[in-house]
């Protein structure tokens, strides 16, 4: 991945998770430089507006994470678009994500069932989720 790309990529990622939902956490977690990490977005005029990453999981399976849509393409459909790929090409079952609590219906959608109680991460509400 060329630089350029990635800091926009890292940028989306900060710009939502980091600034626009308060949540000062460490954003870059160092797994994105995991050789079996899988990066996927969708690009408008060269500037990155949907991206996931999906990882290995320990024992077995993948993490879907990162899902993040910018403000201005919001309601397009294009995480949708990412979920179903990754679902479809990247993922080894069992896949495993951490929902926010307000995103877990959404999930949902992909056959994604709640597998744990709610929990507090950098102040948002969470919620265990796995698809066999």
């Amino acid at each position: 991945m060329a630089p350029g790309t990635l800091y926009r990529l890292l940028r989306l990622r900060v710009d939502v998770f980091v600034v626009e939902q308060g949540a000062a956490y460490p954003e870059l977690d160092g797994r994105d430089l995991e050789p079996t990490a899988v990066h996927c977005w969708i690009e408008r005029d060269g500037e990155p507006v949907a991206y996931l990453r999906v990882l290995d999981e320990a024992g077995g399976g993948s993490r879907v994470g990162r899902v993040v849509t910018a403000p201005s393409a919001r309601g397009e459909g294009l995480a949708t678009r990412l979920v179903e790929h990754v679902l479809e090409r990247c993922c080894t079952p069992p896949v495993r994500l951490g929902a926010q609590s307000h995103l877990a219906e959404w999930y949902g959608r992909f056959g994604f069932v709640r597998t744990g109680e709610t929990y507090e991460e950098d102040g948002i509400p969470h919620v265990p989720m796995e698809r066999r």
